[in-house]
């Protein structure tokens, strides 16, 4: 079958490698030079299961009010007249009611779980290289409350078939050592012993190469201008380069996907969630996890990658602006080397930031749309790498006329009709 993959981030190269390998005839049209130039380029680096539990859940009213009116709090709403915002921050609210968020949580750990075996195929297939760590993700609570409240989660997340540990200060310095001087500050810590991490835009690129060599055609500086439909199918996709047209269609444009279809008809309830990292050369291995943390009140995650230091967080509202807010980010750089502060020199930091595609109850939209050969596999928020590899695999299976291989129960656009 002839399938066109519109996007070549993380979620569009693993789909097109999984489609590629099934035997398809793969192209990919990707607006920028490379594979995943945008929201994968320099992300937090986790593969965190562990990181189900959307924002979207009861505890975030309380903070949205402790946070409001300040620049560095880690969820800033930024206040405009757009509908489609208060339209979806209406629907997120509503998902932060116990029973839904917990609903939400087993829907998006159903597939992470899926992801996590998918993409342990693909790199024993690969043998992609993208400074891959597998010791785990902790996840460190400064407040005692918010702990406590930690432990009913992990609790929750065992009951859902992922192993979690509940620990204390002792155990969190024989796991990180490099936590030692930081253990004043901390009430305790959860620990998951299966997540990984790795170099997200490492492994995007060395897995689009491989799939090129497997036929996959890749079309950079290609931009999508319009996507055609006649009844209930898609006809063709528009770009500056001309048009192109497939048996089928994958939607993988990320924060982007609701503008090319909405012409269409279909309202995809996502919007932009303004992330940014730093990435700091590591100075003192010592003073560096040899781990990926999580600072659960700060909302940062510190990842070793190799030689480097990535310090990733916040979600900021602000529409489609891109732009590099650079005291933001330097307050993301701050709040992750509070934890390691020898790790590296600050001066020495690159900043970035990305637009994460965010749905109101944080699970992706993927499979069926209403038109009958377009897919849909967009909208994983902050968790586009840890749920890749599943998502690509399910989009395997429905463009072969299989079943999905798992439940896809709320993972699906049907949700929101």
């Amino acid at each position: 079958m002839k399938v066109l993959v519109l996007g070549a981030g993380v979620v569009g190269t693993t789909t097109s490698y999984a489609l590629a390998r099934d035997g398809h005839s793969v192209t990919v049209i990707e607006r920028r030079a490379a594979p995943g130039e945008e929201t994968s380029y320099a992300n937090g680096g986790q593969l965190s299961a562990s990181g189900a539990r959307p924002w979207a859940n009861p505890d975030v009213p309380r903070l949205l009010l402790k946070w409001l009116g300040r620049p560095e709090a880690p969820l800033v709403f930024r206040p405009r007249l757009d509908p489609t915002l208060w339209r979806w921050t209406l629907e997120f609210l509503a998902n932060c009611l116990p029973r839904r968020a917990d609903r939400n949580t087993a829907n998006i750990l159903r597939l992470a779980l899926a992801s996590r075996e998918a993409l342990a195929g693909i790199v024993a297939e690969t043998r992609v290289s993208f400074e891959h760590g597998s010791r785990g993700i902790l996840h460190v609570f400064r407040d005692p409350s918010s702990f406590a409240d930690a432990k009913r989660d992990a609790a929750e997340f065992v009951k859902l078939g992922l192993p979690f540990e509940v620990i204390d200060r002792e155990r969190i310095r024989q796991l990180e050592p490099a936590l030692a001087p930081a253990l004043p500050k901390l009430a305790g810590a959860t620990y998951c012993p299966d997540d990984q991490f790795g170099d997200a835009h490492k492994f995007t690129v060395a897995l689009a190469h491989r799939a090129a060599e497997m036929g996959v055609d890749f079309r950079f500086r290609c931009t999508i201008k319009a996507i055609r439909a006649e009844g209930d199918r898609i006809t063709g996709v528009v770009t500056d380069h001309g048009t192109y047209d497939a048996d089928l269609y994958v939607l993988a444009l990320g924060s982007y996907s609701p503008l090319l279809v909405k012409p269409l008809g279909l309202r995809l309830p996502i919007v932009p969630a303004k992330g940014y990292s730093a990435t700091v050369p590591i100075s003192d291995r010592t003073a560096a996890p040899s781990l990926s943390v999580t600072d659960e009140e700060r909302k940062v995650v510190i990842t070793p990658l190799g030689e480097r230091l990535r310090i990733a967080g916040t979600a900021e509202f602000a529409g489609y602006d891109d732009h590099l807010n650079e005291p933001r980010a330097r307050t993301v750089l701050m709040d992750g080397l509070d934890l390691f502060p020898k790790a590296g020199a600050a001066d020495q930091a690159t900043l970035w930031t990305g637009l994460r595609p965010l749905t109101p109850d944080g699970a992706p939209i993927l499979g069926p749309s209403p038109y009958r050969n377009l897919l849909l596999n967009t909208g994983h928020g902050t968790l586009g790498w840890t749920l890749s590899a599943g998502s690509a695999q399910v989009i395997a299976r429905l463009a072969a006329a299989k079943d999905p291989g798992i439940d896809l129960s709320g993972l699906t656009l049907a949700r929101f009709r």
